[in-house]
Formats: structure tokens, sequence, C-alpha cells
């Protein structure tokens, strides 16, 4: 039901999805709903922390696999930027909005925002302790990266066709890059 509900989501955003339409995708009823989440709200709220749990755990595997810090860091990169017609960026950007109205939301929006963050500063200072990193503040840069891939992600999202995915993709690699006392190609594929 949670999968569904993140489908309605993403279909008529937060604040216009009835917990009729999450029962109708389902195939449930409306009652059965309310007996699993009691309110709307709940169901918003859990059925955005199943979609950050998904996130989350790709986002784990990267982190516990035996490569090294350039390697993670491009796949950190590869899988926070919003790629085709992203339904979980459409989502997020969302959730942010629905965060300021809604504590559950606004609770699991700060958990997943601040693990990304963690995650690409664990990485970033492991990679100035290997010394494949030239950076004096891992976790500003952390910050600043991820800052910008929001902000393109939402004009990606949002404003179709106003920058390509290619220029944001660039943007990203020379924003990591000059972060990280790199050269651009050494970020990519």
């Amino acid at each position: 039901m949670l999968r569904t509900a993140c489908d309605v989501i993403v279909e008529r955003g937060l604040a216009s999805t009835r917990t009729v339409d999450v029962a109708n995708a389902a195939g449930v009823s409306q009652a059965l709903v309310f007996y699993h989440f009691a309110t709307k709200e709940r169901l918003l709220a859990q059925a955005f922390t199943y979609a950050a749990e998904q996130d989350l755990a790709q986002l784990q595997a990267v982190m516990d696999s035996s490569a090294r810090p350039r390697e993670k860091l491009k796949k950190i990169l590869k899988l926070y930027a919003p790629t085709g017609r992203s339904k979980s960026w459409a989502m997020w950007i969302d959730g942010w909005s629905e965060s300021q109205r809604m504590p559950e939301l606004e609770k699991v929006s700060r958990h997943l925002d601040l693990r990304w963050k963690e995650a690409l500063t664990e990485v970033i200072t492991a990679g100035v302790t290997a010394g494949a990193f030239k950076c004096d503040d891992p976790a500003g840069a952390a910050w600043r990266i991820l800052a910008l891939i929001d902000g393109l992600a939402v004009q990606v999202t949002v404003h179709e066709r106003v920058i390509s995915r290619r220029q944001l993709t660039d943007w990203v690699r020379q924003t990591a890059a000059r972060e990280l006392g790199l050269e651009p190609a050494d970020l990519a594929r």
C-alpha cells in the first residue's frame, strides 16, 4: 500500500492526495487505509518514509562498498542527481514544501537530507585522509555540493528544459571538483 501511495503522491501531489485515491489505486477500501494509518497525514508521512528508506538503502550500499573515495563520490553524485522525469525528485520537492506544515514529514525530510550530507562528508573526509582530495572543510563542501544539486534538481524537475541534464551534470562535476581539489575530468565516468 505504501508503494501505491507513493505513486499516487507523485501523480497528484501531497496536498491533493486523498485517502480514497490511495485506496482506489491499491484496490482496497478507504476504511482499510484508515485502519492501517488512522489519518491522511500519517499515511502521507509513512509513504514519504517508505520512499526515503528506499533511497537511503541505495546510499548505504555505496557507503558499505569497498570502493575508493573517488568512486564512492561519483556513485553518490549519480544517485543524488535527478535523472529522466525523476519521480522521487518530484516527491522530495513536494515533501520539502509540505514539511513546513506537517511535522511528521519535516522529521522524515530532515533525516533523509542529513543522512545524505553525513555520507558525503564521510566520503570526502576519507578522500582527504587517503590523499585523493584536498579539502579543508569536508562538511561544508558536502553541504555546498548537495545544495547545488538540490537547486538544480528543482529547475530540472519543475521547469522542464530550462537547463539540460547534461548541463546539470557538468555543473555538479565542476563544483565538486573545485571543492575537492580535482579536475572535472577526474569525476567523469
